[in-house]
């Protein structure tokens, strides 16, 4: 059987089984093309949370990584939440501990903690707001006066800090896909697209965000790109939102910053584990509700804002 004649086979029974489980999948914009295509909705963590919070399913397919499910489960603790690939976990998230992060809050106890999604469920409820990479900078200015930490990335952080010009504690962490991208990639890649935009996510190293036209999440930049009448634009992010960019912008040219920068855990969903885990309506991620009860204040504080 042609692959395409068995994506087709595939993409039918996952239809037909969503329908009969009452399920809405979520797809994350660093989802393999064929996986986000299946979407009912595909956005970043932000807006997958958003439609989380809001959903009527009975059944959660997040096609993304493990925290992102546990941030699903967290909102819709009635809701079965199933992550295809349980392998698929995220390396930032697993940089802070819920121990080491209270020995840290133990060190400066008038500190508030400002938690990056990208974390687990039991930092998340070590902390007083989530943030993401699209609102941390509005979650930070919300904070006023006052020691912030500020977990794990510290290179969104760093960027949120040089925004509002003042001064956070950073816990050492970063994401290995977006370190990838030097300050080289960006100012080769615009002397050879003269005329071109750089946007590049606020993941990345402080000295490719200052070579970069723009800094934004991955929706700010499917905005960006929207509405923007330039016609050549360079990518630095995860390779996949590409995907969607071209697609929902087929009159502009997009060039990704650099080929090493592409998640491989983000990879590990396929269509035949989506269709499995409705078939056998796992693997669940179900965040214990001690755990849940307190990182829901910190992430409602976030949605609120």
């Amino acid at each position: 059987m042609a692959r395409e004649d068995k994506d087709k086979e595939l993409v039918d029974k996952i239809l037909a089984l969503k329908a009969k489980r009452r399920a809405v999948i979520l797809s994350h914009n660093y989802q393999r093309p064929d996986v986000q295509d299946i979407g009912d909705f595909v956005g970043d963590s932000l807006e997958l949370s958003q439609k989380a919070a809001k959903t009527d399913a009975e059944v959660i397919v997040f096609c993304g990584v493990h925290f992102m499910a546990e941030t699903a489960s967290i909102l819709c603790p009635n809701v079965r939440v199933l992550l295809p690939n349980i392998h698929a976990g995220c390396p930032m998230a697993d940089m802070i501990t819920a121990d080491e992060l209270r020995k840290k809050k133990q060190e400066i106890p008038a500190a508030r903690v400002v938690c990056y999604v990208n974390s687990t469920a039991e930092v998340k409820a070590e902390s007083d707001i989530c943030c993401t990479s699209a609102n941390a900078v509005r979650v930070v200015q919300s904070m006023g006066v006052g020691e912030i930490i500020f977990v794990p990335d510290q290179y969104l952080g760093h960027h949120v800090a040089t925004k509002l010009n003042r001064e956070m504690i950073l816990w050492p962490g970063y994401c290995p896909t977006h370190v990838k991208i030097q300050p080289e990639d960006i100012t080769s890649l615009k002397e050879k697209y003269p005329g071109s935009l750089a946007l590049v996510h606020p993941e990345c190293r402080p000295e490719v965000t200052a070579v970069a036209d723009e800094v934004l999440s991955t929706g700010g930049m499917i905005r960006f790109a929207r509405q923007t009448d330039v016609k050549t634009l360079i990518i630095g992010t995860e390779k996949e939102l590409l995907y969607r960019l071209g697609r929902e912008n087929p009159g502009k040219t997009f060039i990704h910053a650099s080929r090493k920068a592409v998640c491989p855990n983000m990879k590990k969903i396929t269509l035949e584990q989506v269709l499995w885990s409705l078939e056998d309506m796992k693997p669940v991620v179900k965040v214990p509700e001690e755990i849940r009860v307190k990182a829901r204040v910190a992430v409602d504080r976030m949605l609120n804002i």
